[in-house]
């Protein structure tokens, strides 16, 4: 087969790619740098993916299946994913099971209400919010008169070069721990269940619903079943820390998440982090065919973060301002000279000292 992968060099997108040519299939990955591949089936295409003349240039001769992982605004999405129907055979694209609405007493299935549904927030449904959006586009799909796409819904996953905690990605938590800071975790999210799935897990079974018709015109979401409370993902990340650096992180518990991050993450806080997430999987584990088991949580964290450690440790970012508010919660101090910028050190300071919201 011949495979567009767009936005392939990601945590869920590069697997994608290598288990996809590992099989003999002939893959064009767009990027926005100048990448070479070893592997005669990969080929890298450099543009933005986001352009639609660069778009048309590759879609001159269709392909069997376009895998998306681009994120787009509505409107956007309208164009794109009518003209990658119209030039591939199988459309996929990758939604997000944080469209679900709340399901706590039961587990989710393809089938379960969707928060744009069933919310009577009007203020949330005036939002483009990543739920909201992705549900939109989902329907912009099911509208559109074509059959021959597949959406795939993913939760939480986690590699070695993505970890994370609540609503921390690892640039926040994990940082702040390797600087010998407190890690700032709220109760109120703690106490919740999660589902988190490693990712290869996630893109074997991608891989495996590429080219095949009963996947056509279908949802699924790609999860383990097991379930498992974020203090308990918590207390994984601190035996590993401890065992890798000789200390055991401290902990600042707050009761709920504080105003700051509140407005900055309202809705993914209230519509998904604060319900109990629990899936079953028998949808994606029949149609995919017959697979390894996936990774128990425990063990995949725990091999993750281990491998980061090892590693080269690359963080991708650095909010100061929200570094700034956890420094004030937990009483921690960042020395000026290691922040980068006039910028980020004036923001640092108003944020740690000035302002108390």
């Amino acid at each position: 087969m011949k495979v567009l992968i767009l936005g392939g060099t990601g945590a869920m997108g590069a697997p994608v790619v290598q288990i996809l040519a590992d099989r003999n299939n002939h893959i064009v990955v767009t990027t926005r740098q100048n990448k070479k591949s070893q592997n005669k089936n990969i080929q890298f295409v450099q543009g933005d993916a986001h352009d639609l003349n660069f778009i048309k240039g590759l879609l001159v001769k269709p392909y069997d299946a376009v895998i998306d992982f681009m994120i787009y605004t509505p409107d956007e999405f309208r164009t794109f994913s009518k003209l990658y129907m119209e030039k591939s055979r199988q459309y996929v694209f990758l939604s997000s099971a944080r469209v679900y609405a709340d399901s706590s007493e039961t587990r989710i299935t393809e089938e379960t209400s969707r928060l744009l549904e069933v919310t009577k927030d009007e203020q949330y449904l005036a939002t483009n919010e990543y739920a909201l959006a992705k549900a939109r586009e989902e329907n912009v799909l099911t509208e559109s008169g074509f059959n021959n796409f597949t959406i795939i819904r993913p939760y939480i996953t986690y590699y070695n070069n993505r970890l994370q905690l609540g609503i921390f990605e690892k640039e926040i938590w994990l940082q702040r721990a390797l600087d010998g800071k407190k890690i700032v975790f709220s109760r109120n999210i703690a106490s919740k269940y999660t589902t988190l799935t490693y990712g290869y897990d996630v893109a074997l079974r991608i891989a495996d619903l590429v080219g095949k018709e009963c996947a056509l015109g279908e949802v699924y979401h790609i999860t383990t079943e097991e379930c498992i409370k974020w203090e308990d993902v918590l207390e994984c990340y601190l035996d590993v820390l401890e065992q890798h650096t000789g200390k055991r992180p401290e902990v600042c518990w707050t009761e709920k998440s504080d105003p700051h991050l509140e407005k900055t993450n309202y809705y993914q806080i209230h519509c998904d982090r604060e319900f109990d997430r629990r899936f079953s999987n028998v949808k994606i584990q029949t149609d995919s065919g017959e697979q390894q088991a996936f990774m128990e949580t425990k063990q995949g964290l725990e091999k993750c973060l281990t491998e980061f450690l090892n590693g080269e440790k690359r963080f991708q970012f650095r909010d100061w301002k929200e570094e700034a508010v956890l420094d004030r919660i937990s009483g921690d101090k960042s020395l000026l000279k290691e922040i980068p910028g006039i910028k980020n050190k004036v923001k640092y300071v108003v944020y740690r000292y000035v302002f108390n919201v």
